[in-house]
């Protein structure tokens, strides 16, 4: 599938929801407001001085026992989870989420009224591109404890799937599935958090469910339920009576849809992950996922896309049809070999060139550079990729084949990877300024196996040869 680059995306206007936080049991309300591109999603906590803000940032995760519970200087939000999934469900980039306490409201315990919220809001399209990082390899966390794992793979689209299996026979082995987030209104919002009967006593004799009730909660009764369990729960849920349905679950709440407890796991795993801050195209599979697997998966992938931003790794398909192939280039350079050491050219612009080279054991150099562990020389590298920018350089006049470019100065040079026979050397050159009079000055970057190999900041003159 191509790349296809969309545009940000947040409301067109402000819209609100009341309702009451699960664990706290106060009263709270929840404003979603637009945000400016690039702003992600930020909480903002207006009942405190100074409305502080928390952003949706896995390294604020501090507590995941029952929910995944940001903090900052200070600043607590609770059970983001949901909240975070109707965002990216939608695919709205940029939100400011208001609250007056430090737990969303609870809602049915799924992300139904939050979507629903802001559809309500409508979506306008921004000018900046989505951010989006794209799986290019097998990702895996597994914690050994408890057996959970989460896999990343390459996939055309956000996939996520979900295997649950609890051990109990009231709930069993279940999996959910979405092949798109087009699918997430339709088939995952309205699943709710659930827990088991056993879990709901804990959390009752510790005051630590105080916003719950029926309609919130699916409560799965994996144990016999004797009279005085039975009376703490009319009391705890302000019910005359309190029942047993067939299928196990407590009351009379009617599922969703048969697999609903896997399908909640899914929304959490999509809320989970939204804490890496940018969009994800790839499969995930979680198997047994819980907050503690999905966040110490995302702070591993969170790693990866920071690194990967630093190093600023094109992005390009050697496989496909280059621009320019090395007849092309030496259209356009006067090189030739030996010294010729750009062999294909995939992205040229106004402003940027992307090249390549593939290192053979026959490049003349070797056969006197460290023969008995050659490696590419760092002049050479720095030269392959002026003659990359050369390409660049020249794009800005008519006749290219009539011009030089010459060197005039080179900063900033830094070494980081060895480059030895067999890799591929990836070029990206940007021009830094606009080329005048013919000078023209360019940030230079050399990749090999995905890793930033040499950098250097390059300067040279376009002169017409007589």
């Amino acid at each position: 599938m191509a790349n296809i680059v969309s545009k940000q995306k947040t409301i067109q206007e402000e819209v609100s929801l009341e309702g009451v936080g699960l664990h706290t049991g106060a009263e709270v309300k929840l404003t979603f407001k637009p945000a400016p591109e690039n702003t992600g999603y930020v909480f903002r906590r207006v009942d405190l001085e100074g409305s502080p803000e928390v952003e949706a940032d896995v390294s604020y995760v501090v507590n995941t026992k029952r929910g995944t519970n940001l903090e900052k200087n200070g600043v607590m939000i609770q059970t983001s989870e949901h909240v975070l999934a109707a965002c990216v469900g939608l695919e709205i980039d940029n939100l400011y989420i208001e609250l007056n306490a430090s737990e969303p409201p609870i809602m049915d315990g799924s992300s139904k009224f939050f979507v629903e919220a802001l559809e309500k809001a409508g979506s306008v399209e921004q000018e900046a591109d989505k951010d989006e990082f794209v799986i290019t390899d097998i990702i895996c966390y597994r914690d050994p404890e408890t057996g959970s794992e989460i896999i990343a793979m390459p996939s055309d689209e956000y996939q996520i799937t979900t295997m649950v299996d609890f051990g109990t026979k009231v709930l069993g082995t279940q999996n959910a599935s979405i092949e798109t987030l087009s699918e997430f209104k339709t088939e995952i919002a309205d699943s709710r958090t659930f827990s088991f009967l056993h879990e709901l006593e804990a959390l009752l004799e510790h005051g630590l469910i105080k916003g719950g009730d029926l309609n919130n909660a699916i409560v799965y009764v994996d144990k016999e339920i004797n009279e005085d369990t039975m009376k703490k729960l009319r009391v705890a849920f302000n019910r005359d009576e309190i029942s047993v349905k067939p299928n196990g679950i407590l009351d009379n709440l009617n599922l969703h849809h048969p697999n609903e407890a896997a399908r909640h796991k899914l929304l959490d795993v999509l809320g989970d992950l939204a804490l890496v801050g940018t969009r994800i195209r790839g499969k995930i599979i979680a198997n047994k996922p819980g907050h503690f697997v999905n966040t110490e998966f995302a702070k591993k992938l969170s790693k990866i896309i920071k690194a990967e931003k630093r190093n600023n790794v094109p992005k390009i398909d050697l496989s496909q049809p280059p621009l320019m192939d090395v007849n092309d280039i030496m259209d356009t350079l006067p090189h030739r070999s030996p010294f010729l050491l750009v062999d294909k050219i995939y992205e040229l612009t106004e402003t940027h060139v992307i090249g390549m080279k593939n290192v053979t054991m026959n490049e003349p150099f070797f056969v006197g550079h460290f023969p008995g562990k050659p490696v590419m020389p760092g002049v050479l590298q720095v030269e392959a990729m002026a003659q990359t920018g050369g390409i660049l350089a020249l794009k800005s006049v008519p006749d290219p084949e009539n011009y030089l470019t010459y060197f005039m100065k080179i900063d900033n040079v830094r070494f980081k990877q060895q480059v030895v026979p067999g890799d591929t050397l990836v070029f990206k050159l940007e021009l830094l300024a606009p080329i005048r009079r013919g000078i023209c000055q360019m940030q230079g970057y050399a990749y090999v196996n995905g890793k930033l190999a040499t950098e250097a900041i390059l300067m040279a003159q376009i002169v017409k040869s007589k």
